[in-house]
């Protein structure tokens, strides 16, 4: 295998994590499990070390077993616990309610592990969540060695600032990533000054929703349910995957290979989490490695700088 996949360092003090780490929302309970077998032993010999393993079934939604799946399929495969970090989700819409440790002893327990090395903690989707006590929490689970480090996902940067503040006075290092929406076209708040001011105090940047759902892999009509469209500028998406499809072709490379290089070029990007249900679109995703080095950071940039299409459209600051 020619492409080595490097490894970046989570945050200041976190952990080393391959700047390519798979996700699994409703990935493997879509696929084969032999094909899934394969694909995920693929990505350890390749050198992706980082999984999103999380708990994504909802009240009153349909089961959701692909996390469940992920502790079959890499005993199949032969993986060694030790030989992955596994990342985890943490939901904030019944905390306190329903306790952080109670959520990660029911992920864990699915998985099949009996530590996290890494937890994102969901949306913020209502007001007055109480900052101080959820540092306070994850502190404590840092201390038990239940949990690695965190990370928040989709925050303000205000709101990273002020966790992070709580984190510090607890005897947590904070929040070693922030997991933004990063693309080609959702580029205002990764960008932008306040996030700039965050990556300064050494959080680091897990680059997601980089194919926006397969959209600007050229997937028209996704399959699976996309994540929240910031600026509702997902119609304008659609229309730029097609100039991002051309320049793409004219460098020689794939859309998909082209945005994941992308995402690279972001001085503050440790990691780009994509999912991958087919073994092909995960070698397509390793290959942007070799486009990012033969075309370069700045190139990519300049020639992609047309299809930010969210720009002056969203604030900076995020949610």
């Amino acid at each position: 295998m020619s492409t080595k996949i490097e490894r970046r360092r989570l945050g200041a003090a976190g952990p080393e994590a391959s700047v390519l780490s798979l996700g699994s929302w409703h990935t493997y309970d879509r696929m084969d499990f032999a094909d899934a077998v394969a694909m995920v032993r693929h990505a350890v010999d390749a050198g992706i070390n980082l999984f999103d393993v999380a708990v994504y079934g909802m009240p009153g939604h349909p089961p959701v077993f692909t996390d469940v799946l992920f502790s079959a399929i890499v005993r199949a495969a032969g993986i060694a616990r030790e030989d992955y970090l596994l990342s985890s989700k943490l939901w904030l819409e019944g905390w306190p309610g329903q306790s952080l440790r109670d959520q990660l002893a029911n992920a864990l327990f699915r998985v099949g592990a009996d530590h996290a090395d890494v937890a994102v903690l969901g949306d913020i989707r209502r007001e007055g969540m109480d900052l101080k006590a959820l540092a306070e929490e994850l502190a404590e689970l840092e201390r038990e060695g239940l949990l690695g480090c965190w990370g928040v996902n989709n925050w303000s940067a205000t709101t990273v600032r002020t966790i992070r503040e709580h984190a510090l006075a607890a005897g947590s290092p904070g929040p070693r990533l922030a997991q933004l929406k990063y693309s080609p076209c959702r580029r205002s708040i990764p960008d932008g000054e306040p996030f700039a001011a965050i990556f300064a105090d050494g959080v680091t940047m897990q680059a997601s929703d980089v194919l926006e759902g397969g959209i600007l892999a050229g997937n028209t009509s996704p399959s699976r349910q996309i994540g929240r469209d910031p600026g509702e500028v997902r119609a304008r998406i659609h229309d730029a995957a097609k100039g991002i499809a051309k320049v793409a072709d004219d460098l020689g490379a794939t859309p998909a290979q082209l945005c994941v290089a992308f995402t690279l070029t972001h001085p503050s990007t440790s990691t780009v989490l994509f999912g991958a249900s087919r073994l092909s679109q995960l070698e397509d995703n390793i290959a942007a490695l070799d486009v990012l080095e033969r075309v370069g950071a700045d190139r990519l940039r300049e020639l992609l700088d047309p299809f930010w299409v969210d720009r002056g459209i969203v604030d900076p600051e995020g949610p």
